[in-house]
């Protein structure tokens, strides 16, 4: 066993991205954000996370935001802190595959906006969803973080992580990210997890949880202990319950060891007392759910994310079967031990879920499929860490089903072109097209507002030059 270096934490704040995305839905605002980028740039961050996950489509669908806007906003304002996204493999941003040039030609706008580090995951943690960003992003410069989506499973043994944290190092990204999207890492099984992967790999690593089920500020100090690199937090106006361990909670904790992490609590005092008005509006408005704050131990119970739960709530109310809660999370581990035991993360889990809701509701298990599990079972997502249930796989695809072997996106071609074609009359910068490319309708829509607005200033500025209009 490898010997552990004591030495201080780095920490990488969450709150400008995973920590209202995972507690108001991803509505704070740029101009909400702003004012306290340049405090928030003194504290010695190893990283702000600040863009990607579910901020690309929420700035342009909820907020009329331009999200590359957001971007260079944020690297004029943080001058010495690395910037952090999260990026869904060859599904960027969005929820489908994109053929390769689509892919790299966002991870290279992406770093010339000015992105550091690029935190790329797949659903499936199959490698081959992985590799075209991984590589894009190494040659743009900036640090290629591979993350796996931890899960629990027969399949998942030690040995799993180990041997897949050795094929991150192969593919050549500049560290490992453990993403433990539903809080499902213990504390004493963090310590085993990370002293092994440490055994195999000298990549930096960095773990990144949830607090929905109430264990995630012990699962870091039993991580740190064991020599994890760098942990994710979010400030305290905007932690704890489906948000990561507070920030000023992690420092306090290493203060004066060997792991002390050095950060200034009074610094974080100020930028807590900005983020706290802000948490506090989100409460009175109702965009903050009281629920979302409190510790949900079923997702321990059953292995499902804590957004998840709340999917498969939602979904029976409106068909009238709340009855049926409990029948649904128990055909949950079934259903997805069928589609060869995936994690369970977006799109993922949200596949799993519907599927599962169908299987009770209908009566008889996929008398009904839904197209996702359909694309599942027939390899569109990737290959699964399990084979499928080839019962399953023929009642939902026939007799002599066709399933992609290869690698999806080999079976995409090039996109940008005929992309460019399609939105080119509303194309104001390069990066346009990308936005087109991830929501075409969204982005659209975001367009003809952004086209409004302008001729509305322009129709200002000429009013005010002629004398027609106040100043």
């Amino acid at each position: 066993m490898a010997e552990i270096t004591k030495k201080p934490i780095k920490i990488t704040e969450t709150i400008l991205r995973d920590a209202h995305q995972s507690l108001i839905a991803t509505r704070m605002t740029t101009e909400q954000m702003l004012p306290i980028v340049e405090k928030m740039d003194k504290v010695g961050y190893h990283s702000v996370e600040c863009w990607g996950g579910a901020t690309f489509d929420a700035s342009l669908r909820f907020l009329k935001e331009d999200p590359w806007e957001r971007l260079r906003k944020f690297r004029d304002g943080f001058k010495n802190t690395k910037l952090q996204m999260l990026f869904r493999g060859q599904n960027i941003l969005g929820y489908r595959p994109y053929a390769d040039d689509v892919v790299e030609y966002f991870v290279q706008k992406s770093v010339a906006n000015g992105m550091d580090i690029i935190r790329i995951f797949d659903c499936l943690n199959d490698m081959r969803n992985l590799q075209t960003a991984v590589k894009a992003a190494v040659k743009e410069g900036a640090d290629a973080q591979v993350a796996l989506s931890y899960t629990l499973g027969d399949a998942y043994t030690m040995d799993y992580w180990m041997d897949i944290a050795k094929r991150i190092e192969d593919m050549g990204a500049t560290s490992i990210c453990l993403k433990d999207m539903a809080g499902l890492l213990v504390p004493y099984k963090a310590t085993e997890l990370i002293s092994a992967l440490k055994d195999v790999t000298d990549l930096p690593i960095q773990l990144h949880t949830h607090y929905t089920s109430g264990v995630a500020s012990m699962t870091y100090l039993k991580a740190v202990e064991a020599g994890v690199d760098v942990i994710d937090t979010a400030m305290s106006p905007f932690a704890l319950g489906t948000s990561q361990p507070a920030t000023e909670v992690m420092v306090e904790t290493f203060k004066g060891t060997p792991y002390d992490s050095g950060l200034d609590q009074n610094l974080l005092a100020e930028i807590a007392d900005y983020f706290r008005p802000i948490r506090d509006n989100a409460l009175e408005s109702g965009l903050l759910n009281p629920k979302n704050m409190g510790v949900n131990i079923k997702t321990l119970l059953y292995q499902v994310p804590g957004g998840m739960l709340s999917n498969l709530t939602s979904q029976l109310k409106e068909q009238g079967a709340e009855d049926k809660y409990y029948e649904v999370l128990e055909e949950v581990p079934k259903v997805r031990k069928d589609l060869g035991e995936p994690p369970l993360v977006t799109p993922s889990s949200q596949i799993v879920g519907t599927q599962a809701v169908f299987n009770v509701l209908m009566g008889e298990r996929y008398k009904m499929a839904t197209k996702e599990t359909k694309d599942v079972l027939s390899g569109k997502y990737g290959a699964t860490v399990k084979p499928f249930n080839e019962e399953v796989q023929k009642k939902v695809l026939g007799e002599n089903p066709e399933v992609i072997t290869c690698r999806p996106a080999d079976l995409i071609p090039d996109e940008l072109d005929t992309l460019r074609g399609e939105m080119a009359q509303w194309s104001q910068q390069e990066e346009d097209v990308l936005t087109y490319a991830l929501f075409p309708q969204v982005a659209t829509d975001f367009f003809k507002y952004r086209e409004a607005q302008q001729t509305r200033v322009d129709q200002t500025v000429a009013d005010t030059e002629n004398g027609s209009y106040p100043v």
